[in-house]
């Protein structure tokens, strides 16, 4: 007799950096270091203009890299520092790396009759097919904000998410590492899961599944 999944869940979206790759904040907190900037500066700059910054811009597609490098380090500039841009995305690209306890995952819950995506987001960049593409055949869909031009936590590309698996948002759910990705997931009746030790994350889903 084969496994069957809880039916109350059709879908398991997952973001890529933090979920399913590796985090990118050890590399963020690497280059800090090895720049002399103070420690948690970049995330000051990521979220002092908010979604009109030019890191949320990227994200959208809205900027090439190096345009985002220009503005990037200009916002730097304004706070007192030196900031190489480039350099930083390149050292977040360090960190692609598959978990491969959450890859296992995904194919498990194919197997078994569930729809995946990968949500995330992301930025144009001359390596990434290379480190993407051969994820792509793991999921049902492949969602990357700058080709889609929206990015978490806006709303739209979580209902692109669930229309592009053909669910209802309550019957899915969502694995991220950023709560305020989770959020607005949340309040359109996903089930969240915030991904801070990727093995307790997979016991709760584990769980939430029933396999």
């Amino acid at each position: 007799m084969g496994i069957v999944a809880d039916t109350r869940f059709q879908a398991v979206i997952f973001d890529l950096g933090g979920v399913l790759l590796r985090s990118p904040l050890p590399a963020i907190t690497r280059y800090e270091s090895e720049a002399g900037l103070p420690p948690g500066l970049i995330g000051r700059l990521v979220n002092a203009q908010g979604p009109d910054g030019p890191w949320a811009q990227l994200e959208r597609g809205e900027l090439e890299p190096e345009a985002f490098s220009n503005a990037f380090s200009r916002l730097a500039q304004t706070a007192g520092h030196h900031l190489d841009g480039l350099a930083l995305l390149n050292h977040i690209w360090e960190e692609t790396v598959v978990r491969e306890d959450m890859l296992a995952a995904v194919r498990k819950l194919r197997s078994i009759g569930l729809r995946t995506a990968a949500l995330t987001n992301a930025w144009v960049t001359p390596n990434r097919p290379s480190r993407v593409e051969p994820l792509r055949p793991e999921f049902n869909c492949v969602l990357e904000s700058f080709r889609l031009g929206t990015r978490k936590p806006e709303r739209l590309i979580y209902e692109l998410a669930c229309r592009c698996l053909a669910v209802a948002p309550a019957r899915a759910i969502f694995l991220d590492d950023f709560g305020s990705n989770l959020k607005p997931a949340r309040a359109m009746g996903m089930t969240t899961l915030k991904v801070s030790n990727p093995v307790a994350a997979l016991a709760e889903l584990e769980r939430l599944v029933g396999v």
